[in-house]
């Protein structure tokens, strides 16, 4: 079962329309791939064998504990919808000489 934080913020379907800015915390497995977690959504964890299949996996996990909140009538947490100003990323370049 997924738990949804800030029981005061009721939210409905209308107001969950667009897009939410979420953040992701992305760390290296030791037996390879990548997990991420989100401070954001209380329960999302993914993992994937690439960066980019992680954050595509914790997209979906996303989506689903929202759509599960809504379904069970849990509250949400209010949506970030602004755009951060700017960003910093790390991604892995792979050479083959």
């Amino acid at each position: 079962m997924v738990a949804c934080y800030h029981s005061h913020m009721a939210t409905t379907r209308k107001t969950l329309s667009g897009e939410w800015m979420i953040r992701l915390k992305l760390e290296p497995l030791d037996e390879g791939g990548y997990v991420a977690t989100s401070p954001d959504l209380q329960g999302l964890v993914a993992q994937g064998a690439t960066i980019a299949e992680t954050m595509e996996i914790a997209r979906d996990v996303a989506r689903k504990i929202v759509e599960s909140c809504l379904a069970h009538g849990d509250p949400l947490p209010l949506p970030k919808r602004r755009r951060p100003r700017s960003m910093e990323a790390v991604v892995p370049v792979t050479v083959v000489a």
